[in-house]
């Protein structure tokens, strides 16, 4: 940072500041006019000190709390992209499964019903021509 800028002495000289004008404004017959001046130039402080913060971290290429919410954030709607995706897939398997169990069974079922055909053709057979096995 630039030599010429010290925060303490910029600390320093706003704590005297702001302790003449509370003692200023307490003198008054108004308080929290004072009061409230001086809530007005505490805030106005802690914006600057925020945006010199934040400045300083931008330059030092350090992550700020809002950059570290923004990934965490992300980091969660990843997250929830991975679940869903984990459950489609496994809805797929299951899916892929009963498919698989139905090709199965219907297999299975082909393989009866051409035995049963088989049968049924021997016992048509064994009917049309009684006569020979007399």
């Amino acid at each position: 940072m630039n030599q010429g800028f010290n925060f303490y002495d910029m600390w320093k000289d706003y704590y005297s500041q702001s302790s003449k004008l509370f003692d200023e404004k307490m003198s008054k017959d108004f308080p929290s006019e004072g009061m409230g001046q001086i809530l007005e130039m505490n805030l106005q402080f802690k914006k600057m000190i925020d945006e010199s913060t934040l400045k300083y971290l931008e330059f030092m290429n350090v992550p700020s709390r809002n950059d570290i919410a923004s990934i965490s954030s992300l980091i969660v709607n990843v997250d929830a992209k991975v679940d869903d995706l984990e459950e489609r897939l496994e809805e797929n398997l299951e899916n892929n499964r009963l498919q698989e169990s139905f090709n199965t069974e219907l297999s299975n079922l082909k393989k009866d019903m051409k035995s049963l055909d088989n049968k049924l053709n021997q016992i048509l057979t064994l009917i049309k021509s009684p006569e020979k096995i007399k």
